[in-house]
């Protein structure tokens, strides 16, 4: 088991820890982000010219989502993914809710 030191870490300043961790958080942050969001292992391929394309527009898409979200067009990385499928949802609630569902049934409480 790793045990720090417990006198070097008595010698880091509370100012350089919080920088440490603030960089560290951003790190985890931006895995969590292309995994999540981007889909870096979702691989529907199995050669390394698929899997080197999939990486590259994994990073080209976070890339993308931080243009956004430094832009303010975004407020995050998971507010455009959310919103998506919320709106996928609605189309095939409304677009499907005609085509199951019996007219008279329909009649009964819309007339």
């Amino acid at each position: 088991m790793y045990l720090p030191d417990q006198e070097a870490l008595n010698q880091i300043a509370k100012s350089e820890f919080v920088k440490i961790h603030d960089t560290h958080w951003g790190i985890e942050s931006f895995h969590r982000a292309i995994k999540k969001v981007c889909g870096i292992c979702r691989f529907m391929v199995r050669d390394s010219q698929g899997i080197e394309t999939q990486i590259f527009c994994s990073l080209q898409a976070f890339v993308r989502l931080e243009t956004m979200r430094s832009e303010n067009i975004i407020s995050n990385w998971y507010e455009l993914q959310r919103n998506l499928f919320t709106l996928v949802v609605h189309n095939y609630i409304v677009e499907n809710i005609t085509k199951n569902l019996d007219k008279s049934w329909i009649s009964r409480f819309f007339s």
